[in-house]
């Protein structure tokens, strides 16, 4: 019927979550679990800083929670969020949150960058609605992924080779590629591959993408 649009259970009921809104909320700890995840390993401290609209509303919607409470490896349903500042400092994770304008950017946008362990790491992402994600720059490397399939984020030299070795090592083991993308700073310097697949991806196969010449490092995000 003309006009009529056709909802599904998740439109109507949205996803499940801690906190009143989806975007500011589920998407939020999403965006924070991310970062989580490529920090790999113990986070020392982590700045957000908010734009547009987070930054105008992220205390009384419970933003701030939702992103401590995915550095933290909540998921965005963990009732532990509400309790996510106490959680932090028991754990002695120094946590700030900075009102910033990040420029022609999605209103739910945040850069989260972290001091952890294994280095210092940098995201910029946004929550684009329905407890979707999407995460446009790591380390100051534009690119492009959602979250909603699971993912490997290489990092590696921009060589001739690169490419088709890594996805000898998901083909070996029947791991279907359903997108790949390859983002460079300039031709033969610093580049990302990033490739989300239709099978879930073992952690093992990190281990092997690493032996493979020019591989800087390999970071798997399942789906969150």
């Amino acid at each position: 019927m003309a006009g009529v649009k056709d909802y599904s259970i998740f439109d109507i009921i949205g996803p499940n979550m801690i906190g009143p809104s989806s975007s500011h909320t589920a998407g939020a700890c999403k965006l924070g679990r991310v970062a989580y995840k490529l920090a790999k390993g113990s986070i020392k401290s982590v700045v957000f800083q908010l734009h547009g609209s987070f930054a105008k509303t992220y205390r009384g919607h419970g933003t701030d929670k939702a992103l401590l409470g995915g550095i933290l490896g909540f998921e965005a349903d963990d009732e532990r969020i509400i309790n996510s500042f106490d959680i932090a400092q028991e754990q002695g994770l120094k946590f700030k949150f900075v009102e910033v304008d990040l420029g022609e950017v999605h209103p739910n946008t945040v850069r989260i960058q972290v001091i952890g362990e294994a280095g210092n790491l940098e995201v910029l992402g946004s929550s684009i609605g329905g407890g979707s994600i999407k995460v446009t720059e790591i380390n100051g490397v534009s690119l492009e992924f959602t979250g909603e399939l699971p993912t490997l984020i290489i990092s590696h030299n921009d060589a001739p080779g690169v490419i088709a070795r890594v996805s000898a090592v998901l083909s070996q083991r029947d791991i279907n590629i359903a997108f790949m993308r390859v983002y460079r700073y300039n031709k033969g310097k610093d580049a990302y591959m990033v490739i989300e697949t239709d099978n879930l991806i073992p952690p093992e196969i990190i281990g092997h993408i690493k032996e493979i010449d020019n591989i800087s490092n390999a970071y798997l995000v399942d789906t969150i």
